[in-house]
């Protein structure tokens, strides 16, 4: 019987006569030491663990990606910045060749002007020409209708005299015509 009460010393609160747990070991007031022992040893050993190895770790990642971050911030800088130097460039283009464009037409009219211009005066020339050659005909279509229509008259009396049986001198009709056609 020695022996229980040695078992009875051992037991506690916290351990039951079958040497198992009673509630929640955690919990127990008399192990309260030994697990803050064990949670600062745990602690430690992760704060080392953290410190000397995932730490750096992570640090040099997040010093990378920053890296990254950074160029690539500059390089889209330098990007816009070239973006706006060929909008710039294609605006100026742009306006140029408007300019241009507006030059060549203003050109082209002219040109086209001139050429209007020539043309008509070669019109006007021509039409000039013909018009003095045609006043040339027409005068001498009338002319030749006076003469015509002169000599027609003087026959045409000629031959009424003869057909009323009327003897006429030439010289004498002729005479009647002449003076009949001036007025």
């Amino acid at each position: 019987m020695a022996e229980e009460p040695i078992a009875q010393e051992l037991a506690s609160a916290c351990i039951g006569p079958d040497g198992s747990a009673i509630g929640m070991p955690q919990l127990c007031g008399e192990w309260v030491g030994n697990q803050v022992f064990w949670l600062i040893l745990t602690l430690v050993a992760i704060y080392f663990v953290l410190s000397r190895v995932a730490l750096p770790r992570i640090a040099a990642i997040l010093a990378e990606r920053q890296g990254t971050i950074s160029n690539d911030l500059a390089k889209a800088e330098d990007l816009k910045r070239q973006a706006e130097e060929a909008e710039k460039a294609y605006e100026k283009a742009l306006v140029d060749a408007r300019a241009e464009a507006q030059r060549i037409a203003e050109e082209t009219r002219a040109e086209i002007r001139d050429e209007v211009a020539k043309a008509q005066e070669d019109a006007d020339r021509q039409i000039a020409a013909k018009t003095a050659e045609s006043e040339q005909q027409i005068a001498a279509i009338r002319a030749s209708a006076l003469e015509n229509v002169e000599a027609v008259a003087k026959d045409t009396a000629e031959a009424f005299m003869g057909a009323l049986g009327l003897g006429a001198d030439r010289a004498e009709l002729d005479g009647a015509v002449d003076q009949r056609l001036k007025g």
